[in-house]
């Protein structure tokens, strides 16, 4: 997985007025989630941004509010790619994967971003893009190959979560699928559910009609 390089503020103020007027300055509220697990009552320092969300039995995790340009990030969203996120802010960098993204559901303008951050100890999940590959059996005897899911979810360490699923459909017959449980990656977990089909080689007119005739000889 390529790393992307994003430089952020710290966002104190906070609430709807205050995302209103950092998006007519061409910026856009970010939060960066999975921060620091911390005891209640906490005695530590925040730092700005920085607060804490309980989550019960006496903790609490650290989110950051942070604010990024447009620009920034343009080429992190308008792509199909996975990056691991290099992000810096407070003078400090932290590591993180995009979890959330929301549109404007009239102008598909970025209204707000959802980060989460990771380490080389903790798997996260993440959606991968799916690259087929080879020349199927099915398609050679005239199917058509199809894909269903354009995306996989894995989990891993985010260290070993590749840009792209490569699947190999060689020996993909006429009218078979290929489901998430049967594909095993190493390093990866795949948490979709195991009977949801990936691909398939469809039937065509072409191929039903040469199979009854092959069957009428």
């Amino acid at each position: 997985m390529n790393t992307f390089q994003l430089k952020a503020e710290a966002r104190v103020d906070l609430g709807k007025k205050a995302a209103k007027t950092l998006r007519s300055e061409g910026k856009i509220p970010v939060v960066l989630n999975g921060g620091e697990l911390v005891e209640l009552p906490f005695n530590g320092t925040l730092q700005a941004g920085e607060k804490l969300v309980e989550i019960g039995d006496n903790k609490a995790v650290i989110t950051t509010d942070l604010a990024v340009t447009v620009d920034a990030v343009r080429k992190l969203v308008y792509t199909p790619d996975v990056f691991a996120i290099e992000l810096e802010f407070n003078g400090q960098k932290k590591m993180a994967v995009l979890r959330e993204i929301q549109f404007h559901p009239v102008t598909d303008a970025i209204l707000h971003i959802d980060l989460l951050e990771v380490t080389e100890n903790k798997p996260v999940v993440v959606e991968v893009p799916v690259k087929l590959e080879g020349h199927a059996e099915g398609v050679k005897a005239g199917g058509k190959l199809s894909l269903s899911m354009k995306k996989l979810k894995v989990k891993a360490i985010y260290t070993n979560i590749p840009e792209r699923v490569v699947i190999n459909v060689d020996n993909l017959g006429l009218g078979k699928t290929l489901q998430v449980g049967e594909l095993h990656f190493e390093g990866l977990e795949l948490v979709n559910a195991k009977n949801a089909v990936v691909c398939a080689v469809q039937l065509t007119r072409a191929a039903r009609g040469a199979a009854a005739t092959a069957a009428t000889k």
